[in-house]
């Protein structure tokens, strides 16, 4: 009997994360999905997947629950950790007139905690597995035009400490993405956005797939496209 492939997707209550796991369950893995408070769906989910989804409750702005979510995983062997954490608040103002508290939110969970996270739970990815966190096409400097300002310095930063990362741990040979999946119709995304929750994640996965076994960082779309940094 083949053994099922894990992920562990941090993030999964709800929008981009709760269709990973979804997603990875409908494709015959095992899936660890992380919430912070209960959700409805995953619960429905587990229902509809007996024995192959495991919910765990995280906040990933506390390292302390990170730590703890991996002293309960000990033993575990992940194929990919999928970090998902998102926020977006003063989405259309400036430094002139935002609140500080808001970018200094986005920065916390957007950029430092995912990559905490990846610190501190990688090693329950073996060699040759794969670190994945979402992004966005916003995150790209070469390509900025001002929109979303705030929101996008905060995934800029997350792409840096990403770069970071991976200079200092390119001898665990992971391959290790920074996914953007496409202005997606989320909660965060809003109703105006180009494309639905369907025709953006199975892509995301079909990537995550084309890429294992493929050391280093990329930063690629959901068509496994490079984007500029």
């Amino acid at each position: 009997m083949t053994q099922q492939s894990t992920v562990l997707v941090l993030g999964a209550s709800r929008g981009l994360g709760f269709a990973l796991a979804k997603e990875w369950l409908e494709r015959g893995w095992r899936v660890i999905a992380t919430v912070r408070t209960p959700s409805r769906e995953l619960a429905d989910l587990d229902v509809r997947f007996p024995g192959s989804l495991k919910i765990e409750t995280v906040d990933i702005a506390s390292a302390e629950s990170v730590r703890a979510l991996k002293s309960r995983l000990t033993g575990r062997q992940l194929n990919v950790l999928f970090i998902n954490a998102g926020i977006a608040r003063a989405i259309e103002q400036s430094p002139e007139v935002a609140d500080e508290s808001d970018f200094l939110d986005m920065m916390l969970v957007n950029a430092f905690s995912p990559v905490r996270a990846a610190e501190l739970l990688g090693d329950l990815v073996p060699a040759g597995g794969t670190i994945a966190i979402m992004t966005s096409e916003l995150g790209s400097i070469q390509n900025a035009k001002g929109a979303w300002q705030l929101y996008s310095s905060s995934k800029a930063a997350l792409n840096m400490l990403m770069k970071g990362y991976a200079s200092q741990h390119e001898e665990e040979r992971h391959t290790l993405l920074l996914v953007a999946p496409g202005w997606v119709r989320t909660e965060m995304g809003g109703s105006d956005a180009s494309l639905s929750v369907e025709e953006s994640i199975p892509l995301v996965v079909d990537m995550v797939e084309a890429n294992r076994g493929k050391p280093g960082l990329r930063y690629v779309d959901r068509f496994n496209a490079s984007l500029p940094w």
